[in-house]
């Protein structure tokens, strides 16, 4: 048997908004930050109590800029949180001088309710209880229940049922469950869409078992469930009939197990099986809690990562990602050529056949002019808006590029002389098919080709256009194929501070 909700879990795009919504105006606290346990290059964020205590935990996946899913059957589509009933009016006070839409106060099975938005556009039930009035402000006290979206309402409400959770009212097209502590809104949405993972969605809702002994008695009974060791308690996954996801954790061993309870959240936590540290928080997004000091994300061109070390020495290193990369792959390569560098990450914007790139490719060699000229005047925009937007020292701008993205570099050298003075490119070749003749006087390059890559053929004609223009050009040949390796790493080392 089942005691009741133990947290909820969403997906969400941008995890400053996201600590800025449920640390600054609900007043949660963040009680675990962690690397994931299935992929550790998604940070997993944890809100509660002080304490973390089963029950008021909501946690969010970060896909950061990833792209958005849609709310539909088969899913969890609202979390509501336990506060007490006279400050309905406080809530709401709070939310208009925040100037976050909310409606309400309603009446939703005896209890005032506000609704209102996250972020992300995920609905937050704030429900009126009789929770202990810890005065104002206050955050809530706990998860009130959830919301999914079913279309065989009837057959979810029945699967519920051993697991603690019996009808207790029902409203329209709502059942209400509920169970020792947490209630679930089981709504009829036969006939509606399908859910669609992605960013703005719920992921799973998961149900509080007391101990090992219990979650191995749910998973016996289901068959088919996934069992994980999560490190602050032990789960089993399992999809409901009508679709949505299910997990039952168990209480312990709690938030506390690898932090002092006076500290949780502070410390990035990473799952026992990561064996490079370092890469993993260069990649993974940083964040400012409520009141510390921030880096202020611009909306420019790019969707774009930015890391600033803990001694920023004033110099920066724009990453451009090679075909099928991401904003952050470059990351940890250019933190060890310059470990004191802001790194400055772009994702390109260009796409073949759903793979990320800065400019689309007709052939293996043959390149599509037009495009690369828009992305590099986007490029331009960017680079300007950057500077500004990040108070970044041009002077001390080095652009890394790889494949792709070196490629990309060369042609906004040439389209838009000036304003890369300095670029190592890793695999690079003449992108460009009538590069135009241009002043690079001043310009420091190095380029690093494959002896056996299979595109090293056409970087000669690229070092031979970057000499011809008059840039200061060191051109080498390393034993290697197409992949970075810690010969590119020691050169590029060598070659940037000159």
């Amino acid at each position: 048997m089942t005691t009741g909700l133990h947290h909820i879990t969403a997906i969400t795009r941008d995890v400053q908004a996201n600590v800025d919504f449920w640390m600054g105006f609900l007043g949660l606290a963040l009680v675990k930050q962690t690397a994931g346990f299935e992929d550790a290059r998604q940070l997993h964020l944890f809100y509660g109590d002080a304490a973390g205590s089963p029950g008021t935990l909501v946690s969010f996946l970060v896909w950061q800029d990833g792209s958005a899913g849609r709310v539909g059957h088969g899913q969890p589509t609202e979390i509501a949180l336990a506060i007490p009933r006279r400050r309905i009016g406080d809530w709401l006070t709070r939310a208009m001088q925040r100037g976050i839409r909310i409606e309400g106060p309603l009446h939703e099975f005896g209890d005032p309710v506000l609704r209102l938005r996250d972020p992300d556009g995920i609905t937050v039930r704030l429900v009126g209880t009789d929770a202990p009035d810890a005065g104002w402000p206050a955050p809530p006290a706990r998860i009130f229940g959830a919301t999914i979206w079913s279309e065989d309402a009837d057959a979810t409400i029945d699967w519920l049922a051993p697991a603690g959770f019996r009808p207790v009212g029902r409203e329209g097209a709502v059942t209400r469950l509920a169970a020792d502590a947490g209630v679930l809104d089981i709504r009829d949405t036969r006939g509606f869409v399908a859910g669609i993972p992605g960013t703005g969605v719920i992921d799973h809702v998961a149900l509080r078992v007391p101990d090992a002994a219990a979650l191995d008695a749910h998973a016996a009974r289901l068959g088919g469930t996934t069992m994980h060791d999560r490190r602050y308690f032990s789960s089993a996954y399992v999809r409901e009939p009508g679709g949505a996801l299910i997990e039952f954790a168990t209480d312990g061993p709690g938030m506390t197990v690898d932090e002092p309870a006076d500290a949780l959240g502070r410390t990035l936590m990473v799952p026992p099986h990561v064996t490079d540290d370092l890469q993993l928080r260069l990649q993974l997004p940083q964040f400012a809690r409520p009141g510390d000091r921030r880096i202020p994300m611009r909306d420019l061109p790019f969707v774009h990562r930015i890391h600033r070390p803990d001694d920023p020495d004033g110099s920066t290193i724009v990453l451009l990602h090679g075909t099928g990369g991401s904003e952050t792959d470059l990351m940890p390569l250019a933190h060890r050529i310059a470990p004191r560098a802001t790194l400055l990450g772009l994702r390109g914007r260009s796409t073949d056949e759903g793979v990320t790139r800065f400019f689309r490719r007709l052939s293996m060699a043959r390149f599509d002019q037009d495009d690369i000229r828009a992305e590099a005047r986007a490029f331009a925009a960017f680079w300007d808006g950057a500077i500004r937007a990040y108070d970044l020292d041009p002077a001390r701008m080095t652009v890394l590029g790889y494949s792709n993205g070196a490629n990309f570099a060369g042609a906004v050298m040439a389209l838009h002389p000036g304003l890369i003075h300095r670029a190592v490119l890793i695999r690079p070749m003449l992108a460009l098919e009538d590069p135009p003749a241009t002043d690079l006087s001043g310009s420091r390059v190095l380029t690093l080709q494959g002896a056996r890559d299979p595109y090293g053929t056409h970087a000669s004609a690229l070092n031979e256009w970057l000499a011809a223009n008059g840039a200061d050009l060191r051109a080498e040949v390393l034993d290697a194929g197409h992949e970075i390796t810690q010969a590119d790493l020691d050169l590029a080392t060598d070659w940037l501070p000159g």
